[in-house]
C-alpha cells in the first residue's frame, strides 16, 4: 500500500489538513494517508503546543470517517526532539509491506536543508511536495522531489487558536467533532 505520511502538530487539526489529505487519496496520489502527530518539532517553540494525548484525540475525531486515513503516534515513544529520518525508517521497519511518502509543503521545500539527514530522506524515501501561498512551485529545489497541484488551504492552526484566543468565530475552520472537543474541553483559551 502507498501510504502518505502527513507530520504535523496538529495543534490543531483543521479542514486545510484534512482537505489536503482528502485531495491526496481522491487524486489516486496515495492509498492511504497517515496523520503522524509530532510531539515537538525541532524547528519550532513548544510553549503554544497542548499536551501529546489531546492533540492526539482530536486528530483522531478529524479522520475518523474517512478509512483511508490513520493516526500514529509514533514518535511519541521516541527520544525528544526526534527527527523525522528517524520516524520514517521506523516505520519502514515496522511495516516494510508499504511504501512511505513523506508529505511537506513547499514551505518546508525551501528549509529542507536545515532537516537532519535530509538527503538520506530523499535518498531513502519519495518526497511529495504540496503549493504554500508566497512559496516558489514552479520546479522542486531537489531533483527527487515530486510537486503535486493541490488546492491552497489559506488557513493554518494558529489562526484557529488566535480565532478562539480571542472569541472570532472558528468552528468553520476545523471538523464539527473537533469544534466540539474544543468546547467540552475549554481549550486554547
Amino acid at each position: 500500500m502507498h501510504i502518505a505520511l502527513y507530520f504535523g502538530s496538529f495543534n490543531p487539526i483543521h479542514n486545510g489538513h484534512v482537505g489536503l489529505a482528502n485531495h491526496l487519496i481522491d487524486q489516486g496520489l496515495a492509498d492511504a494517508v497517515w496523520f503522524v502527530l509530532s510531539p515537538q518539532n525541532p524547528l519550532k517553540e513548544s510553549h503554544i503546543l497542548l499536551d501529546d494525548d489531546t492533540r492526539l484525540n482530536m486528530t483522531k475525531l478529524a479522520t475518523a470517517q474517512n478509512n483511508a486515513f490513520a493516526v500514529s503516534d509514533i514518535e511519541f515513544s521516541m527520544p525528544k526532539p526526534n527527527y523525522t529520518i528517524y520516524t520514517l525508517r521506523r516505520l519502514k521497519e515496522q511495516f516494510p509491506e508499504h511504501l512511505f511518502t513523506l508529505l511537506i509543503g513547499a514551505d518546508n521545500m525551501e528549509i529542507f536543508n536545515k532537516w537532519k539527514d535530509y538527503q538520506s530522506i530523499l535518498n531513502e524515501f519519495q518526497v511529495m511536495v504540496y503549493p504554500r501561498s508566497g512559496f516558489n512551485f514552479e520546479k522542486p529545489k531537489y531533483p527527487e522531489m515530486k510537486l503535486i497541484q493541490a488546492p491552497l488551504f489559506e488557513l493554518s492552526s494558529s489562526e484557529v487558536r488566535e480565532n478562539i484566543k480571542n472569541g472570532i468565530p472558528y468552528a468553520h475552520l476545523i471538523p464539527q467533532s473537533v469544534a466540539n472537543y474544543i468546547e467540552e474541553h475549554r481549550l486554547y483559551r
